[in-house]
């Protein structure tokens, strides 16, 4: 496992935190969760189980270790810094500000363990007019542009999935990873910074490339694309697929399979933008062929094709694809109080010569305290006066 021996201390959050060490869980990294004790507001978020953890939390910390803890004590502060005495990451999505109070921004970790790496995301930054500023996946969706361009002229949409805040930890996680190699050669660690805004805009910057380089204003056309076409929605006899046709290739056996073989020839479909550009009417011709087809025909025709096309799922159809199970993407784990195994898909990657760690499922509130401490040096009767005192 890559990251065996490596020690992770995670303060995150909701997503983008917690989700970056659980990247580095799912590849041996020894990740210690600091909740407050009773547990953070993130653990309960959509409750599955009798304790009241919720499904992002299970996601978000398997594999990890749980340290309950008033991390702005004084006996809680010589915790942190026994802690970070021993870590080669720390996790912490929150804003500068509060990293300071804290003792977790990364000049105060430095002074405790110069080879410590700290990787932090915030909403907007360390500087600017909106750095002080706290914000949530949405915010990031709004301000890139993104939201504007979804839904319909009447009424913007966010997307249901978190995607800024996934992104984020995806970004924070290599760059981790960029600083522990950076330390083989330095033998320092370095602070490791991310931001929802910069994320949100990253992923959307062709859209913001298209507007700076051509001046276009583009306004919001459903579920179709502005670079291709027939990409759209489309109802079928008894649900709904998607079509996403890019390349003159495919739009030639498109135009085959749905009888209309002159569009290939047609000068306003000549190019992927073009399609893009007069997409309402592709789709239109796709909508009907589609009509008369259940879903499961109209992707066989389609596959047989090499056009590519899918069924429009619900989440409860989702994991019992055969194609899911074929990846072996899911790895379900037992959690105490759940009615059945949670079904967790980690790192969806596979390395040819590494192993992920075994799947194990998220830690209770505190369940690993005693353990942890012990690691720290603290004998059992300064575990339970700093239980007694309610600083774990």
């Amino acid at each position: 496992m890559p990251l065996k021996g490596i020690r992770v201390v995670d303060f995150g959050r909701y997503i983008a935190g917690p989700y970056c060490a659980a990247l580095l869980a799912d590849y041996g990294a020894d990740v210690i969760r600091i909740e407050a004790p009773g547990g953070n507001d993130d653990r309960f978020t959509v409750p599955v189980a009798e304790d009241g953890s919720g499904a992002m939390f299970m996601q978000m910390n398997r594999a990890k270790r749980c340290l309950t803890l008033r991390p702005g004590s004084p006996e809680g502060r010589e915790i942190v810094r026994r802690l970070i005495e021993t870590a080669d990451v720390v996790v912490a999505n929150l804003p500068h500000d509060a990293l300071v109070k804290l003792g977790l921004d990364y000049d105060s970790l430095a002074a405790i363990n110069p080879r410590v790496i700290l990787a932090t995301a915030s909403a907007f930054g360390s500087e600017g007019p909106l750095s002080s500023r706290v914000g949530f996946d949405a915010v990031g969706q709004a301000m890139s542009g993104t939201v504007h361009l979804t839904g319909t002229s009447d009424q913007p949409y966010r997307a249901q999935v978190n995607y800024v805040d996934f992104g984020t930890a995806l970004h924070c996680a290599f760059g981790v990873m960029l600083a522990l190699r950076e330390r083989e050669a330095t033998g320092r660690g370095q602070c490791v910074s991310g931001s929802l805004l910069g994320t949100a805009l990253a992923l959307s910057n062709a859209l913001t490339i298209d507007h700076a380089l051509n001046g276009i204003d583009r306004q919001p056309i459903g579920n179709r694309s502005f670079s291709s076409g027939p990409t759209d929605l489309f109802r079928t006899r008894d649900g709904w697929i998607v079509t996403q046709i890019v390349g003159s290739g495919i739009f030639a056996r498109w135009a085959t399979l749905v009888g209309h073989p002159e569009l290939v020839d047609d000068p306003r479909y000549a190019s992927d933008i073009l399609r893009g550009d007069n997409g309402e009417q592709l789709s239109t011709i796709m909508q009907r062929w589609c009509a008369d087809r259940t879903s499961a025909q109209a992707i066989a025709e389609m596959g047989a094709a090499r056009i590519p096309a899918a069924p429009v799922l619900r989440p409860g159809e989702a994991l019992a694809q055969p194609q899911v199970a074929a990846m072996g993407l899911v790895e379900p784990v037992d959690y105490p109080g759940a009615n059945a195994p949670v079904p967790i898909i980690r790192a969806p990657m596979v390395l040819s010569g590494s192993e992920k760690a075994d799947p194990v499922r998220a830690p209770k509130v505190g369940e690993h305290s005693d353990a942890i401490l012990a690691e720290l040096g603290y004998d059992a009767d300064a575990i339970t006066a700093l239980r007694a005192a309610k600083i774990i």
